[in-house]
């Protein structure tokens, strides 16, 4: 049966046998546990169509009837209509019926990604359903960049509602780094007070001569931010927050000069960085940082509570070492420790948030940095500079979430055009994307059980707003929603041709949602940025 479904789901029946037609009678019975969803089916599916969906009396008909079956996998769902007289959604658990509906919204076409009737009737035809579903991944995420360019909270709501549409799972939310401090910390309010805010901001990439000579920033407050998380936990999403430690950390250092190499610079004439890269300005190893970041992370711990939060991401990329190579507090303190070099130095700073984590009952994971000096013993890795990391993460015992730059990070470009906005990187298109495989060829059974999973990152230096972060994300995603949820072949064996097709019903869900993505055709003349230079890279090759 073609249904055009995006992800593809594992089976999908072939009978010819009644549908269900929902109606202004159309009720919900809800067994215990699957409120959330009874909830969600009411403001989507029920605003989309002017339907009520009011409760439903257990064992009546034209119901949508939601229950939980512990014999199915966690996020795996059934969804059937049965004889004609209901429509049954049973998940493994609470976010296996959510799966379930968000399928359910799909076969109920593009009318009902819309907020309210366009077509002034109440009744729509559900065809003969059968289907059953289970994701491949337990991590499915998309990490935002919202440091580089701020995403005011509605905004930031809406992606979670995209990212749930696809069956996404995981929100790596990037709150911290050189360009700009995001989250409140009441103890310390200078973060968001100075860290907040940079004088100007680089339009395009760091070489390009282009300023926006506007004060530029934004934060979330921490009511804003437990919205947030209550927000995504209705819809089954884990929020996974970063704060960027020892390096990416000039937003903080410039709030607080102390937290820097006093030693070796004048940190008090820092300000928030204006423009893109890597800043050398990285924290300074002391007892006095340590004490402040584990403040910050106290708070943290509040607004992300462990039941749908349990990963703290601590970043630990890119921190480039030549202040503590010229400090000589971080020199003592290497000789203190009986460290070898720098790459321990990092390690060391690591591991102290680590078990500092591990004590409170939260897992630290950080970019595929943190294996240089030693991996932290209970920390998994986010493997970004290609599969390496992830491999010999793996094979150490380490949890791996696969999301390398050659084939996942959605700020890269789309095609290779002169059209192409801000042009970054290697082109990755819609179908390199949908070739990806998160798990890398000669993997040992045992290390690929380390694999959790994939994500895909969006890094916003040249996303300024809403709509350019659509049109780097969009429809990219739904090729990686596919790549995490669904058991696909090798990758030169995937179906093109067949997603392809599928795409077209997914288009029209899409122009429903208002998002903005990037046509097959290139861009069109509105979201195209002439004039403004990017970093494209010719014919790189992915480094696997």
């Amino acid at each position: 049966m073609d249904m055009e479904l995006i992800p593809a789901p594992v089976r999908v029946g072939d009978q010819a046998r009644c549908g269900f037609l929902m109606d202004r009678a159309t009720t919900v019975t809800a067994q215990a546990g699957t409120e959330s969803t009874e909830r969600w089916l009411r403001a989507t599916i029920g605003a989309a169509f002017g339907l009520s969906l009011a409760p439903g009396a257990e064992g009546g008909d034209n119901t949508i009837r939601l229950c939980i079956d512990p014999a199915l996998e966690p996020e795996g769902y059934r969804l059937s209509t049965g004889d004609g007289r209901s429509i049954e959604i049973t998940g493994g658990s609470a976010a296996g019926v959510f799966w379930g509906a968000q399928t359910l919204r799909q076969l109920l076409g593009p009318e009902a990604f819309r907020r309210a009737p366009v077509s002034g009737g109440a009744a729509v035809r559900l065809e003969f359903t059968d289907i059953e579903d289970r994701p491949r991944f337990s991590w499915r995420g998309m990490m935002l960049d919202v440091s580089r360019h701020f995403l005011p909270k509605d905004d930031v709501l809406r992606y979670l509602d995209l990212i749930a549409a696809h069956k996404l799972n995981v929100f790596h939310f990037h709150l911290t780094d050189d360009q700009g401090w995001r989250i409140e910390i009441k103890r310390y309010p200078k973060l968001t007070e100075v860290g907040s805010w940079r004088t100007r901001t680089k339009i395009g990439h760091r070489a390009s001569e282009v300023w926006d000579e506007t004060p530029y920033g934004g934060y979330y407050t921490q009511d804003d931010i437990r919205e947030i998380v209550a927000y995504a936990a209705e819809r089954h999403i884990r929020v996974v927050p970063e704060i960027d430690i020892p390096g990416h950390s000039q937003a903080a250092i410039s709030a607080y000069p102390e937290l820097g190499n006093t030693d070796v610079i004048d940190t008090t004439t820092l300000s928030v960085w204006d423009t893109w890269g890597v800043s050398p300005n990285v924290l300074a190893p002391t007892d006095s940082t340590l004490r402040f970041y584990e403040g910050v992370f106290e708070e943290l711990l509040d607004l992300f509570p462990a039941a749908t939060s349990p990963f703290i991401h601590i970043g630990g990329d890119e921190c480039l070492k030549d202040q503590w190579k010229e400090s000589a507090t971080a020199q003592a303190r290497i000789a203190e420790l009986g460290l070898a070099d720098e790459d321990e130095l990092q390690s060391w700073f690591i591991r102290h948030f680590d078990t500092w984590l591990t004590a409170r009952g939260r897992r630290l994971i950080g970019w595929d940095e943190i294996l240089e000096g030693g991996l932290a013993d209970g920390a998994a890795v986010s493997s970004w500079r290609g599969y390496a990391g992830g491999i010999a993460a793996a094979e150490a015992g380490h949890d791996v979430v696969m999301c390398p730059e050659q084939h996942v990070y959605l700020d890269y470009r789309q095609g290779g055009g002169p059209d192409e906005p801000m042009p970054i990187a290697y082109v990755r298109t819609l179908e390199d994307v949908f070739r990806f495989e998160p798990i890398p060829p000669g993997l040992t059974e045992e290390a690929a059980r380390h694999i959790l999973g994939t994500q895909a990152n969006v890094w916003t230096e040249v996303m300024q707003n809403r709509s350019r972060v659509d049109y780097q994300v969009f429809p990219r995603l739904a090729a990686f929603a596919e790549v995490a949820w669904s058991a696909l072949p090798a990758p030169d064996d995937r179906d093109f041709a067949d997603f392809e097709r599928r795409m077209t019903a997914h288009y029209a869900r899409l122009d429903a949602l208002g998002v903005e993505y990037r046509p097959q055709g290139g861009p069109l003349p509105w979201q195209r940025r002439p004039g403004i230079l990017g970093r494209p890279i010719e014919g790189a090759p992915p480094n696997v």
